[in-house]
């Protein structure tokens, strides 16, 4: 049900001038159909949102009329999960379009802040192996500590001279270099790299190459596709597979790496504001950057909460740019050795 409310001015909402009261939005009033329709998420994950994030979104001041962090929050979702500043969003938590991008950037800065509280590697012996078993279960491929791929975003030209951002379409975009485990649990999210950059070449210049060549994650592989230069720590497919164990092993890299071009569509599909479906992200290459991030955040928390994540139907989104490459599989003699032996020890 709609609630009724008054559109005010951008700065009146978030600082406060005079004394006329607010009508406030309040989460106890609408359905959770409502929410879910409206800004993607049920009641309670608004209220852990609410909980996490309140500090951050609670300006010190004498006046009575900011807005709230449960609104701010509903703002920020409902451009996440839609992609656009809609008049009917804001009229029904009672904000101007002008006070949804505030709040939308307040909201991702305190999520941006928590990155790595939600993102990250596990760091126990007893986690580091349940994460290689579930990979195993997918499809029998042992060792993987977890899926890497790059993923193109659309934003607006920062500029007419800047090329930079120009990918292989020659659409302006962000090359995000994500990792998930077997659930779709992002590990590792690196949002900023500029769309003209290939794939091999963010993996090379990333921190999560260097964390991989320095050791901080032994005992193990990621899995990537073949824009990826085969390493120690990164399995990929063999470009030409001659023998039955060659064949197995690209099956089961195939179907245990789908898990990662599923993430992606899923998050696509859930945050429409990177489907490229209501056009570019209108922010500068490191708003647009914060933005992505901030959504990774919050698929990760989605999955921890028990959301189905998985749930929502596949939408148009932006054509992802084809990778032009050539093999360079012997180029690491060391890492040819250490697929040679997985390939004689579990596929042949």
């Amino acid at each position: 049900m709609a609630v009724p409310v008054a559109i005010l001015d951008c700065d009146l909402l978030l600082y406060g001038r005079g004394h006329r009261t607010l009508d406030r939005f309040k989460l106890e009033d609408v359905t959770d159909e409502f929410l879910v329709s409206m800004y993607g998420f049920p009641r309670q994950f608004i209220y852990y949102l609410v909980d996490l994030l309140g500090a951050n979104l609670s300006r010190p001041t004498q006046r009575s009329r900011a807005i709230s962090p449960e609104t701010q929050i509903l703002a920020a979702l409902g451009f996440y999960t839609s992609g656009s500043f809609q008049t009917r969003m804001g009229d029904a938590i009672g904000i101007s379009q002008a006070s949804m991008s505030r709040c939308v950037a307040n909201v991702t800065e305190a999520l941006v802040e928590r990155a790595s509280q939600f993102i990250h590697f596990p760091d126990d012996e007893v986690s580091l192996q349940h994460l290689k078993d579930d990979f195993y279960g997918l499809a029998g491929m042992p060792g993987v500590l977890g899926l890497v791929d790059c993923n193109h975003v659309a934003i607006k030209a920062p500029n007419a001279e800047d090329m930079s951002y120009v990918n292989r379409k020659g659409l302006h975009s962000l090359n995000c270099l994500m990792v998930c485990d077997a659930r779709g649990m992002l590990m590792s999210a690196e949002t900023h790299w500029p769309g003209s950059l290939k794939d091999c070449t963010v993996l090379q210049q990333s921190v999560l190459r260097n964390q991989f060549e320095a050791g901080m994650h032994k005992d193990g592989w990621l899995l990537g596709d073949s824009s990826f230069v085969l390493r120690t720590w990164l399995m990929t497919p063999l470009h030409i597979p001659e023998t039955p164990a060659e064949y197995r092993y690209n099956m089961a890299h195939s179907a245990t790496h789908n898990v990662m071009d599923r993430t992606f569509r899923t998050m696509r599909s859930h945050f429409r504001c990177l489907d490229g479906s209501k056009g570019t992200l209108q922010y500068s290459p490191e708003k647009a950057s914060h933005i992505i991030l901030a959504c990774c955040v919050l698929h990760n928390i989605s999955l921890e909460h028990g959301l189905n994540v998985w749930a929502s139907p596949t939408t148009g989104q932006i054509e992802q740019p084809e990778e032009d490459y050539e093999p360079m599989e012997s180029l690491d003699s060391e890492a040819y050795r250490v697929r040679q032996e997985l390939l004689l020890t579990h596929f042949s």
